[in-house]
């Protein structure tokens, strides 16, 4: 089946456009500094990897749903010049995860409006969030993407190219292939190995964020792929360093002992590229646990089957069903039921109370703004 090749063999839908990360930070950094990491991958598999990908798959996943009218975007195009065509779960997979991020997105920057916004993106590999959030009027204050410099290079010369993109992240912003950086006003492109705390509070200093903001951090399909050890410790940096925040975290989670998730981990790691976090973190709970022993003052994990049923927008739910034939159920319950999305929060300024999931969230879907819009 070829969804068992993306889902489990690439690392899943939530490396969307961040597939670099999934293996660089995992693999030989972020920095491209050419050290092998705990799994004793080499950076000469990890560009290798990188290219595969990018090039021919993970990118392509959201042109598919463009195409197909899942969701919106208009600046895709610019990283992914040829669309490849997807099964309607692969397409249907990804739409969850987009709109389980925008929501809470939205979330965020609906809450206290009179105060700056901040958004941190770790792995942001081609995502082109910032670019939509600009189109639509709902840009943050700031906006600060990372990830290792083999991708921020390539991304840095693309918003270079093109007018489009380049107008977006300002007239004045300094760009630098060679450095892999974008320095706005209010976006920044950074090159950085997330396993080096001392490095990343350079780089956070560097772009000009506010520890005392609102921030909005973005991690999927990234932490999995580091050693317990490096996970624990940027998820505590975040918590000491943003005291008022939201923590969004996409990726593998639960039941790595089962059929399914044993034929994950087998792929992977035939690809060299194995989930060094899965173990220390194999259910909802362990993940909020992960936050919550970390300094984070409250932290809820659900999977994908909940999220997808109880929290993205039941008007939106119908809409995309309606795009393509789909008979893959069995397959869909059991893949959602093996990623989850789990959010943390620290909230000094208390402007969290309604922020994340509810109980019964079709009652708050009718005020919600559509994924697509």
């Amino acid at each position: 089946m070829g969804w068992w090749l993306f889902f489990g063999g690439m690392g899943g839908l939530g490396g969307w456009l961040r597939g670099g990360t999934l293996v660089g930070d995992g693999g030989g950094g972020s920095g491209g500094h050419g050290r092998e990491n705990e799994s004793g991958l080499a950076t000469t598999c990890i560009h290798q990897l990188l290219e595969h990908l990018i090039s021919s798959l993970v990118d392509n996943v959201c042109r598919s749903c463009v195409k197909k009218g899942y969701m919106r975007d208009d600046y895709i195009h610019f990283f992914v010049r040829r669309p490849v065509r997807r099964s309607p779960i692969i397409n249907r997979g990804y739409f969850a995860r987009f709109g389980a991020l925008r929501k809470f997105l939205f979330q965020f920057l609906s809450s206290d409006v009179h105060t700056k916004k901040q958004v941190l993106s770790l792995g942001a590999g081609f995502d082109t969030t910032y670019f939509q959030l600009q189109e639509e009027g709902k840009a943050p204050y700031l906006y600060v993407e990372l990830d290792f410099h083999e991708v921020t290079s390539k991304k840095a010369a693309l918003i270079e190219i093109h007018s489009e993109l380049r107008e977006k992240v300002g007239a004045t912003a300094s760009i630098s292939r060679e450095n892999g950086e974008v320095l706005g006003d209010h976006y920044k492109l950074l090159p950085v190995d997330l396993r080096d705390i001392q490095r990343l509070t350079n780089v956070i200093a560097l772009a000009k964020l506010d520890p005392s903001l609102p921030t909005f951090i973005i991690a999927e399909c990234v932490l999995i792929y580091l050693d317990p050890e490096s996970s624990r410790s940027i998820v505590a940096w975040a918590a000491r360093t943003f005291s008022t925040a939201a923590f969004f975290l996409y990726e593998q989670v639960i039941h790595p002992d089962d059929a399914f998730g044993e034929q994950m981990i087998r792929n992977l790691e035939c690809r060299g590229c194995g989930l060094l976090g899965i173990h220390a973190t194999p259910t909802l709970e362990a993940k909020e646990r992960l936050f919550l022993d970390q300094g984070w003052q409250r932290a809820i994990a659900w999977n994908m089957e909940r999220v997808y049923s109880e929290f993205i927008d039941s008007q939106e739910r119908r809409r995309i069903e309606r795009l393509e034939l789909f008979d893959e159920f069995e397959e869909w319950h059991m893949m959602q039921e093996h990623y989850c999305v789990a959010y943390a929060i620290n909230d000094a300024l208390g402007i969290f109370q309604n922020f994340g999931f509810h109980e019964n969230d079709d009652e708050h879907n009718a005020s919600s703004t559509p994924v697509g819009s």
